[in-house]
């Protein structure tokens, strides 16, 4: 896939204020120093789309971007470590939910995990609660050029075993990428680009 365009189109708080066209939508979440903000950069190959703060936990809103005209890329406010209030992290965590139970235009999320650190309860938990709310989602492994190809790999496949002794029959599809390096680029949009065919077809037939 190619990205002709990448633009903004609202922020909010709100599931209902979020667009309403029909349109495939992809949400980025991941815990709030996972590089989510980069990664959204390299895929759109736009150097400052999504906002980067060196103050993990910037993210506050849902953030809807329309690309190439035909669907939507969203990025989500970070989970875990941010420097906020507790009533402020239960409001926009609440919303967060509010956003994958109620999307219907929602057809994968993208949960985002650094490569280099063993698995986190927050994200295992996080990826538990997407599987019991039978949310559609895909792993996105950040990072990658922090290590080398032989650690990535086998940390990967750490990851993915961990995730299959647990609650799953088998492991989600995933992703390694560096946005540094532009690792991985081609694979997480040629992934959303056959899922956009199918949304297509159907919707056309």
């Amino acid at each position: 896939m190619k990205i002709k365009s990448a633009n903004f189109v609202i922020s909010n708080t709100d599931v209902a204020k979020c667009p309403n066209e029909l349109l495939p939508e992809y949400a980025f979440i991941g815990r709030s120093n996972v590089g989510k903000s980069s990664l959204i950069n390299m895929l759109t190959e736009r150097r400052s789309l999504a906002k980067i703060s060196g103050r993990p936990g910037k993210t506050q809103l849902i953030n809807h971007f329309k690309i190439n005209g035909n669907w939507f890329l969203v990025d989500l406010p970070g989970y875990g470590y941010a420097r906020v209030s507790k009533k402020s992290k239960k409001t926009f965590q609440k919303y967060i939910t509010n956003y994958f139970e109620q999307r219907e235009q929602l057809l994968c999320s993208f949960v985002l995990v650094d490569i280099r650190h063993e698995p986190q309860p927050i994200d295992m938990e996080f990826m538990e609660w997407m599987g019991e709310n039978e949310i559609p989602f895909s792993i996105i492994f950040t990072k990658a050029d922090k290590l080398k190809p032989a650690i990535v790999k086998k940390n990967v496949d750490a990851y993915l075993q961990e995730l299959v002794n647990g609650a799953w029959e088998e492991a989600p599809s995933h992703f390694v990428t560096s946005s540094s390096k532009d690792i991985g680029r081609e694979e997480v949009l040629e992934f959303i680009d056959s899922i956009n065919d199918g949304f297509f077809k159907e919707e056309s037939g």
